[in-house]
C-alpha cells in the first residue's frame, strides 16, 4: 500500500465527518492533497432492522422501471441482501440438487443514482454501465433535484420505482430530498416504494473525540461537511452541550446542509461542490479567506 504523505507543518486542518467507511476515503485522498485531514465520523452505519424486507424487494426487482439509491451504503447493503439469497440458493443446490435460482439483474431496469458516489458502488457491484443514470460529473450539485432533471421527461405513468435508502428515513427528516424525488414521480403517475436496507446512529464520543471536537471549534480546523445530519449529530451530543461554534470554520457541500451549519452556529461557512476537486479548491481557499 503507498503510504500517505506527510502533510507540510501548517497545512490546513480537516475533520471529515461522513460514516466511517467514507470519511477513510475521503481523508487519505485529502492528506494526499497536502491536507491535515483527520476522520470524525458523525455517522455510524449499521444494517437495517429487517434485511428480510431487502430479500423481498430483490425477488420483486423485475416488477419496477428503476431503482434508486440514495447513497453508496443504500448499495452496499442492498446488494448484501443479493450475496446473502446466493449463498442461501447455493444451500439449497447443495442440498435438493435443483437450479439456482439467485435473482439476476433484470435487464431492462435502470438503476439511478444521485452523484458520483452512488454511481462508483453500482459499478462495483456489478451493475453495467449502460443501466445507471446520474447527474453528469459537471453537475453544479449531485441530488435529488439533479437527477429528476436527468429522468424527470421519461413516461413514468403506470411504471413502478424502487426507492432504497436508510431505514426511517421519512418525509420531513434527513431525506428530505428523497420524499421531494418521490413526489415527483408520484405526480408523473408512477407507483413508489421505499425499502431500508441500513441504520444511521449518532455516534458515541469517546472522551478523547469529545476533546478534540471541542478543540476544532476554536482552533482553525475546517470541518467537512456533507450532511445535515451529521451537524445534528454533533450539535446534539451532550457532552458537547454549551460549546460555542461562533469560531469554528466549515465547508458545506449543499446549500441545504450550508443553511444547518449557520443556524448551528457556525461563524465561517463557505459552500463547495461534493467533487474532491472543488472541495479540495474550497479549503485551500478558507485559509486565505478566513486566516
Amino acid at each position: 500500500m503507498p503510504q500517505v504523505p506527510v502533510p507540510p507543518t501548517g497545512a490546513v486542518r480537516v475533520i471529515v465527518t461522513r460514516p466511517l467507511q467514507d470519511a477513510q476515503h475521503w481523508v487519505e485522498q485529502l492528506q494526499q492533497g497536502g491536507f491535515a485531514a483527520e476522520a470524525l465520523p458523525l455517522i455510524n452505519i449499521a444494517p437495517a432492522s429487517d434485511m428480510e424486507a431487502a430479500g423481498r424487494a430483490w425477488q420483486a426487482l423485475g416488477g419496477y422501471a428503476a431503482c434508486m439509491f440514495v447513497s453508496g451504503n443504500a448499495v452496499e447493503y442492498f446488494f448484501k441482501q443479493k450475496v446473502a439469497i446466493a449463498q442461501e440458493a447455493h444451500g439449497r443446490v447443495a442440498t435438493k440438487k435443483i437450479a439456482n435460482r439467485t435473482p439476476d439483474l433484470p435487464p431492462s431496469l435502470r438503476f439511478l443514482a444521485p452523484g458520483p458516489g452512488t454511481v462508483a458502488a453500482l459499478l462495483a457491484a456489478g451493475v453495467p454501465a449502460g443501466q445507471i443514470d446520474a447527474p453528469a460529473a459537471d453537475a453544479d450539485q449531485f441530488d435529488s433535484e439533479a437527477l429528476w432533471a436527468v429522468v424527470g421527461q421519461r413516461d413514468w405513468h403506470g411504471r413502478r420505482v424502487l426507492v432504497v435508502r436508510g431505514e426511517g428515513q421519512e418525509a420531513g427528516g434527513v431525506s428530505s430530498g428523497r420524499d421531494w424525488i418521490a413526489r415527483q414521480w408520484q405526480a408523473a403517475g408512477a407507483d413508489v416504494d421505499f425499502v431500508g436496507v441500513y441504520q444511521r446512529r449518532a455516534p458515541v464520543f469517546t472522551e478523547a473525540q469529545v476533546q478534540r471536537a471541542r478543540d476544532a471549534s476554536a482552533d482553525g480546523s475546517v470541518w467537512l461537511f456533507s450532511s445535515s445530519e451529521a451537524v445534528a449529530n454533533l450539535t446534539g451530543l451532550l457532552a458537547l452541550a454549551g460549546v460555542d461554534w461562533r469560531r469554528a470554520r466549515a465547508v458545506a457541500t449543499h446549500p441545504r446542509i450550508e443553511e444547518a451549519v449557520r443556524a448551528a452556529g457556525w461563524g465561517v461557512v463557505v459552500a463547495s461542490r461534493p467533487a474532491l476537486k472543488d472541495i479540495r479548491d474550497t479549503l485551500a481557499s478558507i485559509e486565505s479567506l478566513y486566516p
